[in-house]
């Protein structure tokens, strides 16, 4: 049985024009027309609450596959499940599409109305002859919690069938960003492939001796440079335990680095402008990430830069993003430094604004019976000693 696996599609993301939509509808046909059935990972939407466009954009791309002439029988293995659909285009849900507990979710909306199944934590078993592969599902949910939600639900095999597990993680092994992500040994064991959403490139991994595949996102919306490589989906073959990568054709994203240091302002401006005019020159308006890197010379701040500007002189022809997150910019580092060490002539922030509160009072010939030191306690801290400066201003009115 062939499989397609698509995922992240991301509906109503929409800082790229139409992208998210015509990819994800480009991604679904081409998958519908080579595939015996349909697997979603998560993150239909990008929003936990779409709005009625998106919903809209949705039901245009799985109503549409409701008339094909599907070669599979569909069913699901609980007796809870309430699906209607009766097409193989089985999901779950993503960390985009998370809402509270008890509250149904945007991806089950298109399950209640007959579009695709939502197999979160339950199995989906699909049959072709004498073929059957069983899939089940868990929805994004909390990194803190997905390894306890694995124990409890305690998902296995479904005997004389080809097992898929699917979830949509974010997985230690493949980022480490963070000790509460779950490990590849969290998974159960016994599945034949896991299949994961989530991350927005293509991977391939192994698990307990099996294949572990994520097919990426079919619209570009992080900006890493890993997001260059093509969108599209993946294209399983049950039998060979093959698979291969469908591009569906985006638009083109380029990120590239300007080291500026030693430059001046207009050098700076300079570098930007050619490596974006060269970009551009096909006309198809590109989504440009320029990162700038290294050491601002003395002098030059980041607003020098003009950034804004730059991007609003290209808004027409590219989708420009200037990342200065790893420019240096040693006058501003010194700064916050002072402030940091909080010294000024010896003195800490809180008494050098004492000494210059008590100062202007002086030259202003003002004379407060109040005390000076608790008036400028009040000033950094807040109300918190409100009650008793009200109590010294009353008594400082009533004696005046």
């Amino acid at each position: 049985m062939k499989i397609a696996i698509v995922s992240d599609m991301h509906l109503g993301y929409d800082r790229f024009g139409g992208d998210a939509y015509g990819q994800a509808k480009r991604a679904i046909d081409m998958a519908a027309s080579m595939a015996d059935a349909i697997i979603i990972p998560g993150d239909v939407f990008d929003k936990r609450v779409p709005n009625p466009e998106t919903i809209s954009q949705a039901i245009m791309i799985f109503r549409e596959l409701q008339s094909k002439e599907w070669a599979v029988d569909v069913s699901q293995s609980s007796a809870t499940s309430k699906s209607s659909a009766k097409v193989p285009i089985v999901a779950i849900s993503g960390t985009h599409e998370r809402t509270a507990i008890g509250r149904d979710n945007a991806l089950h909306i298109l399950d209640l109305a007959g579009l695709l199944i939502d197999t979160s934590e339950t199995t989906t078993i699909i049959s072709k002859g004498n073929e059957r592969v069983a899939i089940f599902g868990i929805g994004g949910i909390s990194e803190e919690t997905v390894v306890e939600k694995l124990k409890e639900l305690q998902p296995s095999p479904v005997d004389g069938a080809f097992n898929i597990f699917m979830f949509h993680q974010s997985v230690y092994e493949l980022l480490p960003f963070s000790e509460n992500f779950m490990r590849l040994d969290d998974l159960p064991k016994g599945f034949d492939l896991y299949v994961d959403g989530h991350i927005h490139n293509m991977v391939e991994a192994d698990v307990h001796g099996k294949k572990l595949l994520i097919p990426g996102s079919t619209v570009i919306t992080q900006l890493k440079d890993s997001e260059q490589d093509s969108k599209g989906f993946i294209l399983f073959d049950t039998k060979d335990y093959g698979y291969k990568f469908i591009s569906i054709g985006s638009r083109r994203f380029i990120s590239m680095k300007i080291d500026v240091t030693g430059k001046d302002r207009e050098q700076i401006q300079r570098s930007i402008n050619d490596v974006i005019s060269e970009a551009i020159e096909s006309g198809d308006r590109p989504i440009i990430r320029v990162k700038l890197t290294g050491e601002l010379r003395h002098g030059i701040s980041n607003s020098d830069i003009g950034a804004k500007g730059i991007i609003s002189k290209y808004s027409n022809s590219a989708y420009l993003d200037i990342d200065t997150s790893k420019m240096r910019d040693p006058d501003l580092e010194m700064n916050i430094d002072m402030v940091r060490n909080a010294k000024m002539n010896g003195l800490s922030v809180k008494e050098r604004g004492l000494e210059i509160l008590k100062s202007q009072l002086n030259q202003q010939s003002v004379s407060m019976k109040v005390n000076v030191s608790e008036f400028m306690d009040f000033l950094v801290n807040g109300p918190a000693k409100k009650e008793k400066m009200l109590e010294d201003a009353l008594k400082l009115l009533e004696s005046g």
